[in-house]
């Protein structure tokens, strides 16, 4: 007589049993689908394929777009200009502050899957941060920005297209390069700051890099370990160069070119406005073809 329930709890363990295997398969998919991810604050483990990505930083929204990848969220460079409108997004994409500043409760209301930052400008919120989502962060914005693209393709499950995007970016240089013959050629890129300070932009910028990938030379100068030097207005000469871009937020308006500038076509022969959301702000592989876009076409009209 005892056996029958010993019967009874042999085939209750199995069917329990059962249903243990039975939601072991959805525990390992879940599992396999999280990749490590090393970064500025460590290994973080991240989903296979986010579907809610937060960003922080203009770089890590550009190459998410170029990837593909729409964020929800995105930290501004300021909230009046807001999302940059080349890239075709800024409907999509809410803001959760500015840059140097992320609205931490805007972050957690759209309920990331992964939120993208710099350690730099982002580290005191590191902790905060990453008790909302997987957290990932590149060490600067300074930082060569070809391997920060890198890096938030791999966040993104997509370091082999980031190496794509960035193939096609060095192959436009290259083509630009080619035909036009720039060799000794020299080029500045000027943002004016204020009636008083202009900002030089020097060869591991951005924009610098992409005017010397295209082939022009930036003019040697101490740039302090820095992307960028202030001058005052009467050191404005030292920005001369035989092509000089001048950045505004409106590239119609030749009043955005700093009066020490246009009035001294001796210093500065060929002068071209050029749009900041892209030049400065749009750091990335679809800003650095629309910056290559605009060389091309200075080129051409020159």
């Amino acid at each position: 007589m005892r056996s029958r329930p010993l019967a009874l709890a042999l085939t209750a363990g199995l069917l329990l049993g059962g249903c243990s295997s039975a939601q072991s398969a959805p525990e390992q998919t879940a599992a396999t689908a999280e990749r490590s991810v090393t970064h500025a604050r460590g290994t973080t483990a991240v989903p296979a394929e986010p579907q809610r990505v937060v960003v922080l930083e203009p770089l890590e929204l550009d190459t998410a777009v170029a990837l593909g990848v729409t964020p929800v969220g995105a930290a501004v460079a300021s909230n009046v200009a807001g999302i940059p409108a080349y890239l075709g997004v800024g409907g999509a994409v809410k803001s959760v502050g500015t840059v140097p500043e992320p609205d931490l409760e805007a972050i957690a209301a759209l309920e990331p899957d992964l939120i993208l930052g710099t350690d730099s400008r982002h580290g005191d919120l590191y902790g905060k941060l990453a008790g909302i989502a997987p957290t990932v962060f590149m060490a600067t914005q300074a930082d060569p920005w070809q391997d920060n693209v890198r890096l938030v393709g791999e966040a993104l499950g997509q370091a082999e297209e980031a190496d794509r995007l960035l193939a096609g970016y060095r192959s436009r240089c290259e083509e630009i390069k080619a035909e036009h013959g720039l060799t000794g050629t020299t080029a500045n890129l000027v943002r004016p700051r204020d009636e008083a300070t202009l900002s030089l932009y020097g060869p591991t910028s951005f924009a610098g890099s992409t005017l010397e990938c295209a082939g022009f030379t930036i003019p040697d100068r101490d740039w302090q370990d820095s992307i960028l030097v202030d001058v005052s207005p009467e050191r404005v000469p030292e920005a001369a160069a035989d092509h000089v871009f001048v950045t505004t937020t409106d590239v119609q308006d030749p009043s955005s070119v700093p009066t020490l500038i246009r009035d001294n076509p001796t210093a500065f022969p060929a002068v071209s406005l050029v749009d900041t959301s892209y030049w400065v702000s749009g750091v990335g592989p679809l800003g650095g073809q629309r910056v290559l876009d605009d060389i091309d076409r200075i080129l051409d009209q020159a």
